[in-house]
């Protein structure tokens, strides 16, 4: 029975990061949009839950598969699709961010300097304010 739970306790906690620290956050679900070669920028989203009981910020993002990383922003006004970079992002207490496509916020990769091909993995160095830094692994899917 012990061994089934430990088991069980391996499988939740993968694919998430878990930050040293008091803000207790947890960022998973990183994955990127497959690209085609020439195609100078790319996609990718993560889940931000902030598990403490003070208030976070990412400040920064970074990727060596790009020249630079930005959090966009993304609303439709009528038929008008408005983004807007975001150069601090709040996590409040007991908050989940899920970045998607559509309507909401997505890490924009700007001067890619190769195709994201599905199946492979993109490193993503995200730095918050009092959390410090976090490395994780996005994985290109095919949708």
């Amino acid at each position: 029975m012990k061994t089934r739970l430990f088991a069980l306790a391996l499988i939740s906690a993968a694919g998430s990061v878990l930050a040293d620290d008091h803000t207790s956050l947890v960022v998973s679900n990183a994955h990127a949009r497959p690209t085609v070669p020439g195609q100078s920028s790319g996609a990718a989203y993560i889940d931000i839950e902030n598990r403490g009981k003070t208030s976070d910020r990412l400040l920064t993002i970074s990727s060596p598969v790009a020249k630079s990383a930005e959090v966009h922003s993304m609303t439709m006004d009528g038929t008008i699709m408005r983004m807007r970079e975001v150069t601090q992002l709040e996590l409040k207490p007991s908050a989940k961010l899920t970045m998607g496509s559509g309507d909401g916020y997505h890490i924009m990769l700007v001067g890619l300097k190769k195709a994201l091909k599905p199946g492979e993995k993109i490193p993503l160095n995200l730095r918050f304010e009092k959390a410090g830094k976090m490395e994780l692994d996005a994985i290109v899917d095919a949708r």
